[in-house]
């Protein structure tokens, strides 16, 4: 998984840029670097993953959709998640899970939560919202079975027939409702 994470870091350009770019501390900082990561991710062609504010008026909650990458055992089903941001972003991790239920060796199959290192002690400023959703997206297809969070997931994962039985028997498909 680090060689996933590290993958999906920015250059050292771009960290530059964005230290820059967020140099100021309080709300309006951070107000700001959320709108920019909006500006970025809707303007991506970044296939199989979207998320945007669940309204006008804060900027800190957000409603996303991950989609399972085509040749995985995700592939073909989308998840709905909800990302909370914290007042000190992007110095702190969001908080983001599963709303749709998802069964997978990392996501607690009841709350939704997700275990992924850069969401906890891996954490970088440098991180986005879609470099965190790409690796979400990733994840779904390459899971930390050392690492589980499901260890009736992690178990079958190496039964893909068994595991997708689980998978189905739990998934509810988007209704297309934010």
């Amino acid at each position: 998984m680090d060689q996933i994470t590290s993958s999906l870091a920015p250059s050292r350009n771009a960290v530059k840029s964005t230290a820059t770019g967020s140099s100021g501390d309080g709300p309006g900082s951070v107000t700001k670097r959320l709108s920019n990561e909006l500006m970025t991710l809707l303007m991506s062609s970044s296939p199989g993953i979207s998320a945007f504010p669940k309204n006008d008026s804060n900027l800190f909650e957000w409603a996303g959709t991950i989609e399972g990458a085509p040749g995985t055992i995700y592939g073909g089903l989308a998840f709905r998640i909800s990302i909370s941001f914290p007042s000190n972003y992007p110095y702190s991790a969001p908080t983001i899970k599963f709303e749709t239920p998802c069964y997978h060796p990392n996501v607690d199959i009841n709350g939704g939560a997700i275990c992924l290192d850069i969401l906890q002690d891996k954490w970088s400023a440098v991180y986005s919202v879609q470099t965190v959703l790409l690796s979400l997206q990733s994840l779904l297809g390459e899971p930390n079975n050392a690492s589980p969070l499901n260890p009736d997931a992690a178990n079958l994962w190496g039964n893909p027939e068994a595991f997708k039985v689980q998978l189905m028997k739990h998934y509810r498909p988007l209704d297309g409702s934010a």
